[in-house]
């Protein structure tokens, strides 16, 4: 399994108790989806191995104190902090039509009301304090954020995300 087959789930950030248990930071606006996960992949050495979790539930509502397999003593779960974990994309939760997750829409071309097609989705950018579009228009980039008030429609069928921008916006771009 590699990463390009996963998705990022989340973080190791604690230890919890002299057992082997750890709490997980997950990246999710619902965690609540993955308190009955059999497995996760671990990233060790630029390489994802695959644990097996023994039981898991939700530690103050947005971790999860979880037991992994053969993590049983706190200096196990000492050397596992700052670990990554992923889970392949088919373990997904589908999502309504009008959301997306960041990996689908990448090459999604970007259809402006005011100019037309301005390019296509090459990467996102979730460094800043709001999330952009990174989009490629003949060489040039283009930063759009991916704000609900500029997203007009998303159209995963047609590969096109409609957008909306403030005036100005794509022209400071392509000038």
């Amino acid at each position: 399994m590699t990463k390009e087959d996963c998705f990022y789930l989340g973080r190791i950030v604690a230890k919890f108790s002299f057992k082997g248990e750890v709490l997980i930071k997950l990246d999710t606006d619902e965690p609540e989806l993955y308190t009955e996960m059999e497995s996760v992949f671990v990233e060790y050495n630029e390489n994802l191995v695959p644990f097996f979790i023994e039981r898991s539930y939700l530690h103050k509502s947005t971790l999860l104190r979880a037991k992994i397999e053969d993590i049983d003593t706190e200096q196990d779960a000492e050397d596992m902090i700052g670990a990554e974990l992923y889970l392949p994309l088919e373990q997904l939760p589908q999502l309504p039509d009008d959301k997306f997750y960041f990996h689908e829409i990448i090459g999604f071309d970007v259809i402006d009301q005011q100019h037309g097609n301005i390019g296509k989705i090459v990467s996102i950018n979730d460094t800043t304090a709001q999330a952009l579009f990174e989009i490629d228009k003949d060489g040039k980039q283009i930063l759009i954020p991916m704000n609900d008030e500029f997203i007009e429609k998303v159209d995963k069928k047609n590969k096109q995300i409609k957008v909306i921008t403030p005036e100005g916006l794509v022209d400071l771009y392509l000038s």
